[in-house]
């Protein structure tokens, strides 16, 4: 019979199949993603063994298949928070083991957004335009679903559940201590477009009004009817962080690539700056919204 490469015990095996388990298979060209994934399946492994439990009544325990314990615990599948948070229980293990959701989360993220999640986290004034689309950090985990089962090349259904999982993560912002000053502008036409149909927007455009609420978030709606836009050139996002630096990006500066430089941060935040007056007023933006949802 073929061995398995998965490191187990003395006296245990891994299982020659196992059923479809919830996980994501971890991305082998991605060494730092990886690396988080084998420290924590190394953790959760050890506190199994000093437990005194055998992978099979560990899985049985967690209602898992003994695969995916396996599979977990060497590095070879990133766990769902839900395992996690299980596992967290029948290991008796006061919160240590549901701690590191966050690990797994940051495991989670694509290389290329890793880099933004860990800047927005440290951003203490974070200001955005879009100009077709709303902030995955405003969006629901419908709408996200949504819009990467719509991407080309198709996603498959593992890589929506990663993305998807990968973007509600960032959303802990709103969590931040202190929090930081978040600053959106949207386009009305982004508001009306019912991606993932009808029910979904509706229930995007509540959460645009449950966070608008928010004392440290900004949300406001630039209306098609304005004859003057100074958001012609494209969406605009920047990070400004507690020691005075910032980074920004535009396609309408330095061909889109992120910038840092003073003198480019600055005509970003005259453009942004021109953006927000031209739009409605926060407090007029909700009562728009809150309009468009009597429509639905």
């Amino acid at each position: 019979m073929e061995q398995s490469s998965a490191v187990t015990t003395v006296g245990e095996r891994e299982p020659d199949r196992e059923p479809e388990e919830p996980g994501w298979e971890v991305d082998p060209e991605d060494e730092q993603g990886a690396a988080i994934v084998a420290f924590v399946g190394r953790q959760l492994r050890a506190r199994r063994e000093a437990a005194g439990m055998r992978a099979a009544e560990f899985a049985a325990a967690m209602g898992y298949g003994e695969g995916l314990v396996y599979k977990v615990e060497s590095g070879k599948r990133i766990p769902r928070a839900e395992y996690l948070e299980k596992a967290d229980e029948v290991l008796g293990a006061g919160g240590s083991v549901a701690a590191m959701k966050e690990d797994v989360a940051e495991a989670t993220y694509p290389k290329k957004v890793r880099d933004l999640a860990r800047m927005e986290a440290r951003a203490v004034d974070l200001q955005w335009y879009g100009a077709h689309d709303i902030h995955g950090l405003l969006q629901t985990e419908g709408y996200m679903r949504a819009l990467f089962e719509m991407r080309q090349p198709a996603y498959t259904s593992g890589e929506v559940d990663r993305v998807t999982a990968a973007r509600m993560a960032r959303e802990s912002i709103f969590e931040g201590e202190p929090v930081p000053a978040l600053s959106f502008v949207l386009e009305e036409v982004a508001l009306r477009r019912p991606l993932g149909g009808r029910m979904v927007l509706r229930g995007q455009l509540e959460r645009l009004l449950e966070i608008g609420q928010l004392r440290n978030v900004s949300v406001q709606v630039m209306p098609i009817d304005r004859e003057e836009h100074a958001g012609v050139d494209g969406s605009i996002t920047m990070l400004k962080f507690g020691d005075g630096t910032a980074v920004g990006r535009s396609p309408g500066v330095a061909a889109g690539r992120p910038v840092d430089d003073p003198k480019q941060i600055r005509v970003l935040e005259l453009r942004y700056g021109m953006i927000r007056a031209q739009a409605l007023t926060p407090r007029e933006s909700l009562a728009f919204i809150e309009q468009l949802l009597g429509e639905r």
